[in-house]
């Protein structure tokens, strides 16, 4: 079972992942919105995956 203490600062991180990369795109020129989306989502999996693999 999955300690719930332990996971929030999980969900938290992978969030901050997606905001900040989205945020550096959408400033660094992304075409939309979308865009800026779709490289915050691959950073935000890049970061559950490295959050279970470590687990």
């Amino acid at each position: 079972m999955i300690d719930r203490l332990n996971a929030v600062p999980a969900v938290l991180l992978m969030l901050a992942a997606f905001l900040a990369v989205t945020l550096i795109a959408s400033l660094a020129g992304a075409a939309n919105t979308g865009t800026a989306m779709t490289f915050g989502e691959l950073a935000f999996a890049a970061t559950l995956v490295w959050v279970l693999v470590r687990r």
